[in-house]
């Protein structure tokens, strides 16, 4: 079976909040199920590309991945349809524009977005995109 399932809590740790704006990010993952992280090689076979294909899905955010005990892994609610998210490049550019780190982006696409009233990857695999890209960008400022 592809992929490795890891509870909230051991999938991140809270870090201290360097911007008090970003409350969220003083949680670990909350989502209400169990993440399922997908390693390169998973990736590989699943999107039956080359590892250096997938590679430069990350570099070009249309992947958004994170390195835990030392291996890279993606959520695999990223992937729809045997394709990375289409919603999710746009919003992880938008992200990075407004000075989110990676680890700040996942967190907060895997959290309960109180004014989503979902995690942010929920809403968009839903077709709320513009709705939470409207909240990343808010958050940002």
């Amino acid at each position: 079976m592809i992929g490795v399932n890891m509870t909230e809590t051991s999938a991140f740790r809270p870090v201290l909040c360097s911007r008090p704006w970003r409350l969220w990010q003083n949680c670990p993952v909350t989502t209400a199920s169990e993440t399922t992280w997908l390693t390169v090689p998973d990736l590989v076979e699943l999107l039956g590309m080359s590892p250096s294909r997938v590679r430069r899905l990350i570099e070009d955010r249309a992947l958004l991945a994170t390195r835990m005990d030392g291996v890279l892994k993606v959520p695999a609610s990223f992937i729809r349809d045997g394709e990375p998210l289409s919603e999710l490049r746009g919003t992880l550019v938008l992200m990075q524009d407004n000075h989110y780190t990676d680890d700040e982006a996942m967190r907060w696409l895997l959290n309960v977005d109180d004014s989503l009233g979902t995690a942010p990857i929920d809403a968009l695999l839903a077709g709320r995109k513009a709705e939470v890209r409207r909240v990343a960008q808010a958050l940002a400022f």
